[in-house]
């Protein structure tokens, strides 16, 4: 038997590119010394590469340079999925969205290159109201420039993990599509209001 199972694979990198556009919230997976360095950080997708900064005294900052390997993951939206939902018996099973990427680091030493960075990615993130805009010479900008790296890492490897019962009948498949939908607006909604 063949894993993971093709039909929970895509490689279309569009769908790919969507979900990085979508969800930008990446892992960051570096390793020094057989230890793996984890921090969640913004990326955006930018011609074929990606774009990030990290704060300069994250342990993982110098190992955001040049020519450094990383792994990435980003998350789309997963539940648990009942059988009750199918019309057909099957058994519990877990359906989500992941990207797993790998690739190489470049740092962007220019503070110029930066800024510019940051006012470009909180634009995108801002997206599509645009009730903020971070400006150029906004005070507290510029004061910070000097505590964040930028870095760009280019894309070796790609794996769409999306498993959403494509192996059901076409019926049940779309069950479970309405069920991720609910569950997913649903959990964040009852988890927050136990947290927050």
């Amino acid at each position: 038997m063949n894993y993971p199972p093709q039909q929970h694979q895509d490689n279309d990198k569009n769908h790919l590119i969507e979900v990085i556009k979508t969800y930008p919230l990446a892992t960051v997976i570096s390793v020094k010394d057989n230890e793996p360095l984890i921090t969640h950080l913004p990326l955006i997708y930018e011609n074929g590469k990606l774009i990030g900064h990290i704060d300069v005294n994250n342990p993982q900052a110098e190992l955001l340079k040049d020519k450094k390997d990383v792994t990435l993951i980003f998350a789309g939206p997963e539940c648990y999925i009942s059988p009750s939902i199918y019309s057909t018996t099957q058994l519990p099973t877990w359906n989500y969205i992941k990207v797993h990427l790998k690739g190489t680091v470049k740092a962007i030493e220019s503070k110029t290159a930066l800024k510019q960075s940051l006012i470009k990615m909180t634009e995108f993130l801002e997206a599509p109201d645009h009730k903020y805009t971070l400006e150029s010479d906004n005070p507290r900008l510029d004061k910070n420039l000097g505590y964040i790296e930028m870095f760009e890492i280019t894309i070796t490897d790609w794996e769409g993990k999306f498993k959403l019962s494509q192996d059901k009948k076409p019926i049940d498949t779309a069950a479970a599509r309405e069920e991720l939908i609910r569950s997913h607006h649903k959990n964040i909604k009852q988890f927050l209001e136990k947290i927050f």
